[in-house]
């Protein structure tokens, strides 16, 4: 007898610009929402989504990944499912301009939290990041057997995933991150296993040059 194998994709989007005029990482503090262009991003996004298979939606409890889901939740009729797993990562250095002339790095007590990148000792462990990530996947996965789900996180717990299922060490270049505002990373499942992981830029066109060169931790 043949089998016929279930097969799902769970696409995780990165949310739109942030209005940030100060240049603060911003992490998990709450008050920080899309921008003019971030709006229009998630709007790109959606149309974007809205062509696929979707059958469940799910959003970061931050106002920015909200706001992301937004178009696709209302073009779809898709109630989102809010799940803390998918929740930007924890960083010490939350609330401060990062940099070592006029950020927090000139400060010689902040360097003590820089000293081990592989961790990373300044914020969540990569390992626990990629955890409830990779749980918050599967549970998204089963709610769409067969169909398809979208994850609006954020660029680093996105991007730590992408790595636990391509089996990559965890430790990078955050500059050199392929996880671009309103991006997808799509990750194709037959049953419970990993068989393919894609990358699109629904907004792409959108990003001005200097914001595509520019790393802004807590994305």
């Amino acid at each position: 007898m043949v089998h016929d194998h279930a097969r799902t994709v769970v696409h995780l989007v990165r949310h739109g610009e942030v209005y940030n005029p100060t240049g603060v990482l911003y992490g998990r503090l709450p008050g920080y929402v899309l921008s003019d262009l971030g709006h229009q991003m998630a709007e790109r996004v959606g149309e974007w989504l809205v062509a696929r298979d979707l059958a469940h939606l799910v959003a970061s409890p931050l106002e920015r990944a909200q706001q992301t889901v937004a178009p696709t939740a209302k073009a779809t009729g898709l109630p989102v499912t809010t799940d803390e797993r998918v929740i930007e990562a924890g960083n010490a250095f939350e609330g401060k301009i990062f940099g070592v002339g006029d950020g927090a790095l000139r400060h010689p007590s902040a360097w003590w939290l820089v000293r081990n990148p592989l961790k990373p000792s300044w914020g969540e462990p990569y390992r626990e990041i990629a955890d409830r990530m990779l749980a918050a996947m599967a549970d998204a996965r089963d709610a769409a057997r067969g169909h398809e789900a979208a994850i609006v996180s954020h660029q680093l717990p996105v991007w730590t995933a992408r790595m636990a299922v391509e089996g990559r060490r965890f430790a990078h270049d955050p500059r050199k991150r392929q996880c671009s505002l309103a991006s997808v990373t799509s990750v194709t499942y037959e049953d419970d296993d990993v068989v393919a992981v894609a990358y699109n830029e629904p907004a792409g066109d959108l990003i001005p040059a200097a914001l595509r060169k520019k790393f802004v931790g807590g994305a």
